[in-house]
């Protein structure tokens, strides 16, 4: 999808593990814009990019205030047409979960926390995502570089896909023993059983390839396949 490759062509650092997250989040992270966006304001979306940094700005204030937007729970998108028109493609939730995922995904990662500003006259809100490139240990001696490197990076590479995935993975299988002995269940129901929010629960369905759902927003429910 262009939106998609679009997001991965901003990024420097990248990983297998974190190509394949940002990749899935990208698409509502464009779409997130669309769908927010006062077009009748001075300036259209703007997104930039720095070594460290990728800066989405909005026309227009958060309807909802930053608290909201950050805690979820809560939708009530400028554009409701263009909302509808990804939700036909899978894209968005009418649920107000987009910004929470983020946050969520940026935590998984061991990143910093998004920051999201307001501005007035003219009115602008602005998502700052921040992805920190890995610090590479230096040793003295060139010899023991060598002969500790492919061991080094192995152990590392390791325990820091463990501690970001970890606990996903962990909830990933929580659910499917659950759908395996329930069947067909709500997003509710599941988030309900493994002790998460609904937002995350529903974030974390979403990567999961052997999982499938059907029928609108409101009654979806989710299967193995």
């Amino acid at each position: 999808m262009f939106i998609g490759s679009f997001f991965s062509s901003l990024l420097t650092y990248k990983t297998t593990l974190v190509s394949k997250t940002l990749q899935k989040i990208s698409s509502l992270l464009i779409a997130n814009c669309l769908i927010n966006a006062d077009f009748y304001g001075v300036r259209g979306i703007v997104i930039r990019k720095n070594t460290e940094k990728i800066i989405f700005e909005n026309p227009g204030y958060s309807r909802t205030g930053k608290q909201q937007m950050r805690k979820g729970g809560i939708s009530d998108p400028r554009n409701k047409i263009l909302m509808k028109m990804f939700n036909l493609i899978n894209i968005g939730e009418r649920a107000g979960s987009g910004v929470p995922n983020i946050f969520n995904t940026w935590a998984d990662q061991g990143w910093p926390e998004p920051i999201i500003k307001e501005e007035f006259d003219p009115d602008r809100t602005i998502l700052v995502l921040t992805i920190k490139k890995k610090r590479r240990t230096k040793t003295s001696s060139k010899k023991q570089a060598i002969k500790t490197s492919d061991k080094t990076s192995n152990k590392t590479s390791d325990k820091t896909s463990n501690k970001t995935s970890n606990k996903t993975f962990q909830h990933m299988n929580k659910i499917k023993k659950y759908l395996s002995k329930n069947g067909p269940s709500k997003t509710s129901d599941i988030a309900s059983y493994i002790k998460l929010s609904s937002p995350r629960t529903r974030a974390i369905l979403n990567e999961m390839p052997d999982v499938s759902h059907d029928g609108p927003n409101n009654n979806r429910k989710y299967f193995l396949k």
